[in-house]
């Protein structure tokens, strides 16, 4: 269960006060893989980090009653100046799991070569996706948030990607973004909307995605 009481951000953008996220007070289930919808600029990649801790909201709070992942792909809880294996054995710490384990997985998934034992800004913006991605799906979570990272690399490495989320998400559940309608159709069961700074749930899929494509026409 996710719990959003009275959550609200906004930003500065050319000396006017945009809110984005507006007094959004909603509870969401346990277990069920929702898929994110709404338009470029809407907030949504700013709620997943709400979601994760990784932002601070201007008033409200958001509640779980488990684990949640930081966002996949999302690179500012890393260090830049430690390597990716050193910043794979400090999260390892972080959450509880065997640093050795958790460094076998993500060097072998990751596919970055030596670039593993080199520091993090000098990554590329795919090779700190893939190490993201790699070690998000290394430890479990309850929920993870995952913000259209399964579409880095090439066909091969997307294959991989989408085949190691699907394992995880026997067991866990999900909160999805992707442009790609037809891939959150594979992974979610319901939907969440973001429409001008409100969040709306969907039980059906379908009927979100149809309400996304109005607000967008």
């Amino acid at each position: 269960m996710i719990q959003f009481d009275g959550l609200t951000k906004g930003f500065w953008v050319h000396n006017r006060f945009q809110v984005v996220i507006d007094r959004l007070s909603l509870t969401l289930p346990t277990g069920r893989s929702l898929a994110l919808l709404g338009g470029n600029g809407a907030g949504k990649s700013t709620l997943l980090q709400l979601i994760a801790r990784t932002m601070k909201p201007d008033a409200g709070d958001v509640w779980s009653d488990g684990s949640i992942s930081w966002p996949v792909g999302f690179s500012g809880s890393f260090n830049r100046d430690l390597t990716g294996a050193q910043n794979t054995r400090f999260l390892a710490r972080v959450y509880g799991v065997d640093t050795d384990e958790l460094s076998d997985f993500v060097q072998d998934f990751a596919e970055i070569g030596h670039h593993f034992h080199m520091p993090f800004r000098t990554y590329s913006s795919g090779m700190r996706s893939r190490l993201t991605f790699g070690i998000s799906m290394g430890i479990p979570f309850d929920t993870y948030l995952v913000d259209e990272v399964t579409a880095v690399g090439d066909q091969r490495f997307r294959r991989k990607s989408r085949a190691v989320f699907r394992d995880r998400m026997h067991k866990s559940s999900a909160i999805l973004v992707n442009h790609n309608l037809e891939e959150l159709k594979e992974f979610c069961d319901a939907a969440i909307l973001l429409h001008q700074g409100k969040l709306t749930f969907f039980n059906d899929l379908e009927e979100a995605v149809d309400r996304h494509k109005f607000n967008m026409s």
